[in-house]
Formats: structure tokens, sequence, C-alpha cells
């Protein structure tokens, strides 16, 4: 299972984790509750909502020494580069966007927590990592939300269609932690189909990739939810 991080607004800068998670990733996200103390009843709980999603894994940074290991699935990187490099997106508070394939995640998180330490006489680091997720806030003067004035709707005349009805295409709206070989193997049972499904929707996939401020979706690695897909 690997893992990789990219900046949001500067995709060249990632990181991917040379080494799989000890464990399997942990999603946990909590239903939110209100209290309420009621008459005759005492307090009772209510769902108000959901609480923040959180995704955390642990695993080990391998020192010069074990650069051989089957756990090592990328070019090795020394634990201190990968530790302070995470470290320092932490500090920051970089938006990243996060994709670990087997898992089926793909979201825009930031670093909750990260902890490491040395350990053993090989140069290794064991470290625990988690995430939350990431949504931009935005924040408007009044003045700037009044600069736009509200467009008089034209009405419609429908006239009667001579076309023949054509059949419906299939389509697909996507969700939070989708990725194009994830769509492709719920709809079609194998992850081969994701070409046809970014081919069939590159202009859609495209504009949404820079509605969210990127050149690009790098060949749909970046898709976003709500964004429609026609399933070819």
């Amino acid at each position: 299972m690997g893992a990789i991080l990219k900046e949001l607004h500067n995709s060249a800068s990632k990181f991917q984790f040379p080494s799989m998670p000890k464990d399997d990733v942990d999603v946990k996200r909590e239903t939110a509750y209100q209290e309420y103390n009621i008459l005759g009843k005492g307090k009772m709980s209510y769902p108000s909502g959901m609480g923040t999603q959180i995704i955390k894994w642990s695993g080990y940074f391998w020192g010069a020494g074990r650069k051989k290991l089957a756990s090592v699935n990328q070019k090795w990187i020394a634990p201190k580069t990968c530790a302070s490099k995470l470290k320092s997106w932490q500090t920051k508070k970089t938006p990243l966007n996060l994709v670990v394939s087997e898992a089926g995640i793909n979201e825009d998180v930031t670093i909750k927590s990260f902890e490491y330490k040395p350990f053993g006489g090989h140069g290794d680091y064991s470290y625990e990592i988690s995430f939350v997720p990431y949504v931009e806030m935005k924040i408007y003067t009044t003045k700037e939300l009044g600069t736009k004035k509200k467009a008089k709707k034209k009405k419609k005349t429908t006239r009667p269609s001579t076309k023949k009805s054509t059949k419906k295409k299939k389509t697909y709206r996507i969700v939070r932690g989708d990725t194009l070989c994830g769509i492709s193997r719920k709809k079609y049972k194998t992850e081969s189909k994701w070409r046809n499904i970014y081919n069939a929707n590159k202009k859609v996939i495209e504009a949404a990739a820079k509605k969210h401020g990127r050149r690009n979706s790098d060949n749909g690695h970046w898709i976003y939810p709500g964004t429609v897909l026609t399933l070819p």
C-alpha cells in the first residue's frame, strides 16, 4: 500500500512515503450530538451533524542499512529528510492532497498530528501521522458581495420536441475520496477503464481542476466532489 502527498497549490512539491504503513489505514468519522435536558426525561442526545473525519496510520522510515527491505516501495529517502518534510508541512498548515489508491482515498487534507522517534541501531524512525479534511475558507466584504446585480430571469418558451427520444446516458457524481481508478472498479469491476472515463469527460475534469486553482488535472489525478461524469 503506497501513499502520496502533493501540495494543493504546487503540484511539483510532493512526497511519496518510501515504505508501506505498518498497519491498515484508519478512517474515522463520528456523528456529532447535541445534548438537551428534557423535563421528566433527563439528559437526551440528538444528532446534529457529522464530526470531523480523521485519517491516520503508523509506519517506519528505514535507515540506510535497510534500503533493500521489501517494504521500501519507492526510492529510499533518509528518515531525517522524511520527518523534516512532513513537520514543515504541519507547521505551515500547508494544504495537501492525499492519495492512497488501495484504500480509495483521494482527499484534500492538512496534517493534524505527526510524531516520530529514532529507534534501534540502524538509523530507523517510527512515526504516527493523522490528517483532517481541508476546506478552503473564502471571506468577502459586504461591498464585494453587493457588486453583482441579480440578473433578471428570462421566461423560456417550451416547444414540443420533434426529436425521437434517445436512450439516457448513465452519469456518476464524484464524492469525497473518489479516484478514477476507484470509479472504474465500482462501475466496471476493473480499474483499467479509468482512462476511458477520463477521455469521455476530459473537458469537465479539466474545467473542475482549473476552477480549483490548478493548471490541469494531471490526467485525471485531481478530481473534485460534485463533478458529474458521463460513463462511457
